[in-house]
């Protein structure tokens, strides 16, 4: 089994929730981290602690998956050996030995270019200067660090024989759609593609291997840095409906507004969804906070639901309740009750 989990919107979705929550009740084997690079964090809430990653996957909180870092994926050196001390990764975790190092002067290109830094507003965690290196082919890679040679792997190999052994794989994207570079608002946009087809690529996994592409949503959505935002909300709307929210990666505010549908079905078409999650609907509605049966939500929070899985036509199979990974309402194996 192959599934291949992608942002819907700007980031910030909740991809870790629902990647984290996978990989525990249908006990992957392998977790994958495709995406950019240490500018994209994903969250992760289990048994009552907090984990922020910007290197490995979110997989890791099932001790029994190996966990793999695609050839796409940039690699900060200090980042990814750091994660691996404080989550205990050692013997578990592998970068692909053609994996970008990011080097200190790509983070301070990054910081001190103004067109990065105060039109687009990057992280300035140095991924755009070293997605620049790389493809003008002068990028250090994995295999030149001493440091990382108990960690070098051929990963697409790996996930490879893993798929053609039948075993549970979950590939994880990193931002969001329309941070895309090519289908995204550019030039507010990441360095590279960020649609699912790019998450196969970035790995080195082919498309007739996917058996589930799930595009994650927010019930409502957020952005951080530069770039259009259709009916975005004041900071003062925000901060009154309870919507304000801070980057994993730089703790910035981010811009909020409501959910989307337009881009919903532009995101749902990019990526061929064939499920869709949907987290922190306990945000815009209080009383379904840690509800996991969808009878027990409450009318408005079901009606949302209903909408926009009968706009976008595919079904809504996880619903985040609440911050935890298991606070989630799984619907794969039922359908909605009109």
């Amino acid at each position: 089994m192959l599934a291949v989990i992608v942002g819907g919107m700007f980031g910030d979705e909740g991809k870790g929730k629902i990647i984290s929550y996978l990989s525990i009740k249908d006990d992957v084997d392998v977790g994958v981290r495709a995406g950019v690079g240490t500018n994209a964090g994903h969250t992760v809430v289990y048994q009552n602690k907090t984990y922020k990653l910007r290197q490995v996957p979110s997989s890791f909180v099932n001790h029994k998956a190996k966990l793999y870092v695609g050839a796409g994926v940039l690699v900060d050196v200090e980042v990814f050996l750091s994660e691996v001390k404080n989550f205990s990764l050692e013997g578990r975790v592998w970068v692909d030995a053609n994996c970008t190092v990011i080097e200190e002067h790509h983070k301070t290109k990054d910081k001190n270019d103004p067109h990065l830094a105060k039109v687009v507003g990057t992280t300035g965690t140095g991924n755009g200067p070293a997605m620049e290196d790389r493809v003008r082919r002068i990028a250090k890679t994995c295999k030149d660090v001493e440091v990382l040679k108990p960690y070098l792997e051929d990963v697409s190999l790996k996930v490879n024989e893993a798929i053609d052994n039948n075993k549970k794989v979950l590939i994880e994207g990193s931002q969001g759609t329309f941070l895309s570079l090519y289908h995204g608002t550019y030039p507010y946009v990441t360095s590279k593609d960020t649609t699912a087809s790019a998450a196969l690529s970035d790995v080195g996994v082919g498309p007739k291997k996917v058996e589930d592409v799930i595009v994650v949503f927010k019930s409502y959505i957020t952005r951080v840095g530069g770039g259009p935002l259709e009916n975005e909300l004041s900071f003062e709307e925000a901060q009154k409906l309870n919507l304000l929210e801070y980057g994993t990666v730089t703790g910035r505010p981010r811009r909020v507004a409501p959910f989307n549908l337009k881009l919903a079905k532009r995101a749902v078409m990019l990526n061929s969804a064939t499920q869709i999650a949907i987290t922190k609907i306990d945000v815009l509605y209080k009383e379904a906070a840690k509800i996991k049966n969808y009878e027990k939500l409450p009318k408005d929070a079901k009606k949302f639901i209903e909408e926009v899985e009968a706009e976008l036509g595919v079904p809504i199979t996880l619903i985040g309740t609440g911050s935890e990974a298991e606070d989630i309402i799984d619907l794969r194996n039922t359908k909605l009750k009109k």
